[in-house]
C-alpha cells in the first residue's frame, strides 16, 4: 500500500488545484454568459472527445508502460491549464476557448484514468481494493472541501491567473510523486497478440459472456444518465436563485466535500460491505433520497445538509462497483475491459449533459416562469421564477436514481451477484 498511497498523495494536491481552477473558471463563465447551456457545454467538450480516445485507450493501456500513461496525462492537462491562464492574462479569454482546452484535456485524462485504474490491483491486495477505491474517494470529495473555500477567497484578490499558477504549482507535485512511485506492469498474455481490430472488442466480448457484469454496466449506465443530467444543472440553479452568488455556490461545493469525505473514511476504515452490490443499490438509494429534498430546497438551510447526505453515498457505491470490477477482471485485460465499461458511461453522460441546459434553458424554464398548467401546479413545491424549472429536472432526475436502487433488488443476475460475492 505504500506506493498507492504516495501516488494517492499526489492526486490528492492535484485534485485541489484542478478544483480551484473549475471553480474560477465556473464563476469566470457565469459572469460572461449567464447561460446555464454555457456552463454545461464546458463539460459536455470535455466529454466528447474520450469517446474515440476510449476505443483505443483500453488498448493502449494495457500494450504500454501504464506509469508513462499516468506522466503524459498529467502533462497534457498542465498544459492545457497554462493555456487558459494565458488568455486570461492577455485578455483574449472567450468561452470557446474554454470549450477547445476541455477537449484537449478530456482526450489525454481518459487515458490516465485508464492507467490508473488498471494498476490498482497491481498496487493494492484484493482485499483492500474497497478500501483503496474509498481513498479515491477522498481525493474527489476533499478536494471539494477546501478547493471551492479557497477559489471562493481568492478569485476576487488574484483573479483567475493567480489561481491557474497554483494549479499548475500542484500539477508538479503530482508529477514528481509520480516519477517516484514504482509501478508494476503485469504480464504478457496471448490476446494482446491478437490483431488490434480484436483487441478493440476484446473489453465488450468479456462484459457481455459474464451476465453479472453485462447487468451491472447497464444499472452503470442509467445511474449516470439520471445523475449527470441533474448534475449538470445544480450550479447554474443555486446561482440562479442565489442571485449569481458564489459564497452560496462555494458553501454547496463544500458540503459536498465534507458529506464525501466522511464517507469516505467511513468506508476506508470499515473496509466495505461483503455483499458489495447491496453496497452498491443502498448507495443509489441513499444518493436519490438526499438529492431529491436538495432539489426541493430553495435556501442554503436545505442545500447544504441534503448535500452532505447525498455525498455520503458516492464513496460506498464508488468503491463497491470498482471492487466488483476489479475483482472479476484480470489485470492483464483492466485496460480494455474498464474501457468498455467507460465507453458506455461516457456515452450516457455525454447525452445527459448536453440535453440538461437545452432542456433547462428552452423547456423547463420557461415552462416554470409562465402561467402555464405546470407552473401552476408544481409551484407550490419549486417556487416560481429563476432556477425553477432547473429544480423540476433536478428533482426528476432524483427520483429516477431512487426508483433504479430499488429495483435493482429485484434483478436476478444482480442478486446472483450477491450470492457469489
Amino acid at each position: 500500500m505504500r506506493t498507492f498511497t504516495l501516488i494517492w498523495f499526489g492526486q490528492l494536491v492535484s485534485a485541489i488545484g484542478s478544483r480551484m481552477t473549475f471553480f474560477a473558471l465556473t464563476l469566470w463563465a457565469w459572469e460572461a454568459t449567464g447561460s446555464a447551456t454555457a456552463l454545461a457545454l464546458v463539460g459536455l467538450f470535455f466529454q466528447l472527445p474520450q469517446i474515440p480516445t476510449t476505443l483505443f485507450a483500453g488498448v493502449i493501456v494495457d500494450r504500454f508502460n501504464r506509469k508513462t500513461l499516468m506522466l503524459l496525462g498529467d502533462a497534457i492537462t498542465a498544459i492545457a491549464t497554462l493555456m487558459i491562464g494565458g488568455l486570461y492574462l492577455t485578455q483574449q479569454l472567450a468561452i470557446w476557448h474554454l470549450y477547445l482546452v476541455a477537449m484537449l484535456a478530456g482526450s489525454f485524462s481518459q487515458i490516465q484514468m485508464l492507467a490508473y485504474q488498471a494498476s490498482l490491483s497491481l498496487l493494492v491486495p484484493q482485499q483492500h481494493y474497497t478500501r483503496a477505491s474509498s481513498m479515491g474517494a477522498i481525493v474527489h470529495y476533499g478536494s471539494q472541501i477546501f478547493a471551492p473555500a479557497l477559489a471562493g477567497i481568492l478569485y476576487p484578490v488574484i483573479q483567475l491567473s493567480g489561481i491557474v499558477g497554483i494549479d499548475l504549482a500542484t500539477f508538479a507535485i503530482a508529477f514528481i510523486t509520480l516519477l517516484l512511485a514504482p509501478i508494476p506492469q503485469p504480464s504478457k498474455t496471448s490476446t494482446q497478440s491478437e490483431p488490434w481490430t480484436r483487441q478493440l472488442t476484446f473489453g465488450w466480448r468479456q462484459v457481455w459472456q459474464q451476465p453479472q457484469l453485462k447487468a451491472l454496466l447497464l444499472f452503470t449506465l442509467m445511474f449516470v444518465f439520471a445523475h449527470d443530467l441533474g448534475s449538470a444543472l445544480y450550479q447554474p440553479m443555486i446561482l440562479a436563485r442565489t442571485g449569481g452568488s458564489a459564497q452560496a455556490l462555494a458553501s454547496v461545493s463544500a458540503a459536498a466535500g465534507v458529506g464525501g469525505v466522511v464517507g469516505a473514511v467511513i468506508v476506508s476504515l470499515w473496509g466495505g460491505p461483503k455483499r458489495r452490490v447491496w453496497g452498491l443499490l443502498a448507495g443509489y438509494i441513499g444518493a436519490g433520497l438526499s438529492k431529491l429534498v436538495f432539489g426541493l430546497g430553495r435556501s442554503l438551510t436545505v442545500w447544504v445538509p441534503a448535500q452532505v447526505c447525498s455525498s455520503l453515498n458516492f464513496p460506498l457505491l464508488g468503491s463497491c462497483r470498482s471492487a466488483l470490477w476489479m475483482a472479476q477482471v484480470a489485470p492483464d485485460i483492466q485496460g480494455r475491459v474498464f474501457a468498455a465499461n467507460s465507453l458506455v458511461t461516457q456515452v450516457a453522460s455525454i447525452l445527459a449533459t448536453g440535453l440538461a441546459g437545452p432542456l433547462a434553458d428552452r423547456l423547463f424554464e420557461p415552462a416554470m416562469m409562465s402561467n402555464s398548467g405546470l407552473a401552476n401546479w408544481l409551484s407550490p413545491l419549486f417556487g416560481s421564477g429563476a432556477g425553477a424549472g432547473m429544480a423540476v429536472l433536478y428533482t426528476a432526475c432524483s427520483a429516477a436514481l431512487l426508483l433504479l436502487g430499488i429495483s435493482g433488488f429485484f434483478v436476478p443476475s444482480l442478486r446472483a451477484k450477491v450470492k457469489q460475492l
